[in-house]
């Protein structure tokens, strides 16, 4: 064999390989998703034994007629997802109205410590989710006994405390998300608008707004997605009747993984595929 056909085979290999290693890493991190769609149709109450296709958790979740899934009943779990949904909704809001503002604020201004402001933001994206949760627990409770002393009112966690917890972390997505937009834009459109007459309100109101309403609109169902999703900011800053869904999975796996949790994972996995994809496309267009 000569050296120009043994480059050739050395080459050829090399393609395949890479191939090879894409699909082994592909299949490492979605493998086990794949599964757990599959066992979420499973007649058996064990995962382990494949027992026939059904489709009666889907049915128990949805039925809400008192059927038993796992240790606990389909109410239990709309709970938990309605208080998911409360959650994820307002602190959507919330951030996003606050995190468009400092974008603003960072993109057009120039105001001292705007440097600290802008490297402070990146704090909640590094730093680990367990550090927030420890840090947010430690501050509700100092802030709570400093409340009761003063007012005799004794305050406990609950919904608004997660709420904030998912405020804190969501701020800073949406800002990135929403400056990065404003980076973009050219500023002349808004000096025109100037030029024209309009004072700043009017003109954000109609130039800016509309030019950065799909970052916007991308960064909330981000934010959305992330609040869905969180499990750890939300351990540390739950009370009694706060109960989110991923918590209740988490509370529903001690026990034993069945497919019932394999169902709502699907679920939640869906939902959380389709925001993001939403966002995706939004932010393209």
């Amino acid at each position: 064999m000569t050296k120009t056909k043994l480059d050739l085979l050395v080459r050829a290999i090399g393609k395949k390989w890479l191939w090879v290693q894409a699909a082994l890493a592909f299949a490492f991190l979605y493998l086990p998703i794949l599964i757990l769609i599959i066992y979420s149709f499973n007649a058996s109450r064990f995962n382990a034994v494949w027992r026939g296709f059904t489709l009666d958790w889907y049915r128990s979740l949805f039925s809400n007629a008192g059927a038993t899934i796992a240790t606990s009943s389909s109410a239990g779990i709309w709970t938990a997802l309605n208080n998911s949904l409360l959650i994820a909704a307002i602190s959507t809001v919330l951030a996003t109205v606050f995190g468009t503002m400092i974008a603003l604020a960072l993109e057009r201004f120039h105001f001292p410590g705007r440097k600290a402001v802008e490297a402070l933001l990146f704090l909640p994206i590094i730093m680990p989710e367990i550090t927030i949760g420890i840090s947010l627990l430690v501050f509700f409770t100092l802030v709570f006994r400093i409340v009761e002393n003063l007012t005799g009112i004794r305050l406990n966690l609950g919904l608004p405390t997660v709420i904030i917890g998912h405020v804190v972390f969501n701020i800073s997505f949406v800002t990135i998300t929403v400056r990065a937009r404003l980076a973009e834009l050219d500023p002349q459109l808004e000096q025109a608008a100037f030029d024209l007459g309009a004072n700043e309100w009017r003109t954000f109101w109609r130039i800016t707004l509309p030019l950065i309403w799909p970052a916007i609109f991308s960064a909330a169902l981000l934010a959305l997605t992330l609040s869905l999703d969180d499990f750890v900011v939300t351990f540390f800053t739950t009370g009694v009747g706060s109960m989110t869904l991923p918590l209740f999975v988490y509370g529903l796996i001690k026990f034993s993984v069945t497919p019932a949790i394999n169902a709502i994972s699907t679920l939640m996995l869906l939902a959380s595929l389709l925001l993001v994809v939403s966002s995706l496309k939004v932010q393209k267009n």
